[in-house]
């Protein structure tokens, strides 16, 4: 399964905020600090890069990540011209009011008190821009929500005589590249479930966590993993919580049901402190060959 999702609005969006990024001082750019590669949309660098916009990357949801993975991220992220990148979680409060003086370092010009700095906030769905909003202001001005694409207008507030800050939609990029990335997306819920089948999404990520997480699966499930491939988890998970096709006979398994057992508890973090990309696997992904394309087969 390849996943693509990019709802019509988001094109309006992606125009709106290259205007107003002509009139930004710094780029704060949300990621998901478990997969902050792929959570980073390349139309945002793009636009940054062509205004040469300064980057404040935050790793949001920090506190759901594997530490030492974050770290990885965050020196390879801090070694890059243009960027500060911190990790932080943006529901606890006194790590998002962290950001504006962190900003203020980025945009040294605004220091003068002249002109007011101005910042604008992007990144994907789903990953705590109206959350970090909410907390700057110290009060709920952006609405929140489980769902992807809650917020579909841009929104900008003054957070005193010498700063604003913008928040922006979450936005996709039309073409998904590589397929794993989709994959991650849609684990992590940065993509809307109509574009998405649980169960495969399920298998995916219970095969990542095979390979670098296996003893978290066997202690929240009670299950011995050594074997087992990604769909053997999945019908281990619908066993030990009897997940069950209501009026088949044979007792079938509803591996739907079990994918979204596996996927609501890493999204949770009931399974632990989990990465799902680290800078080494990020770059044997874009070394490795890509398979050949079936002219004959539509993409």
């Amino acid at each position: 399964m390849t996943i693509q999702w990019f709802p019509g609005h988001m094109t309006s969006a992606r125009k709106k905020a290259a205007e107003t990024m002509a009139l930004t001082d710094v780029v704060i750019e949300v990621c998901d600090a478990r997969l902050p590669e792929a959570s980073s949309n390349p139309m945002i660098r793009e636009l940054r890069l062509h205004r040469q916009r300064p980057c404040l990357k935050l790793l949001n949801k920090s506190d759901l990540a594997d530490p030492t993975v974050t770290q990885a991220w965050l020196d390879h992220y801090n070694s890059q011209s243009g960027v500060k990148a911190v990790a932080i979680s943006s529901k606890k409060p006194g790590e998002a009011a962290r950001v504006p003086g962190l900003c203020k370092l980025l945009a040294p010009h605004r220091s003068d008190g002249i002109k007011p700095l101005r910042m604008l906030i992007m990144g994907i769905p789903n990953v705590g821009k109206s959350t970090l909003m909410n907390a700057l202001l110290k009060r709920r001005v952006a609405a929140v929500g489980d769902e992807p694409a809650v917020t579909k207008s841009q929104m900008c507030i003054d957070l005193g005589p010498t700063m604003s800050i913008t928040d922006t939609p979450g936005l996709m990029w039309p073409k998904i590249t590589h397929d794993s990335d989709g994959f991650m997306l849609a684990a992590s819920h940065a993509i809307g479930r109509n574009a998405v089948i649980d169960s495969e999404v399920a298998i995916f990520l219970a095969g990542l966590l095979l390979q670098n997480y296996p003893a978290l699966l066997a202690e929240r499930y009670g299950i011995a993993v050594d074997g087992m491939d990604g769909v053997a988890v999945v019908e281990a998970v619908a066993r030990k919580r009897g997940c069950i096709v209501k009026g088949r006979r044979g007792g079938e398994l509803d591996l739907e049901k079990a994918g979204m057992v596996l996927l609501t508890d890493y999204r949770g973090g009931k399974l632990g402190r989990i990465s799902l990309e680290t800078p080494a696997s990020r770059a044997a992904m874009l070394a490795a060959p890509r398979p050949a394309i079936d002219p004959t087969t539509p993409e």
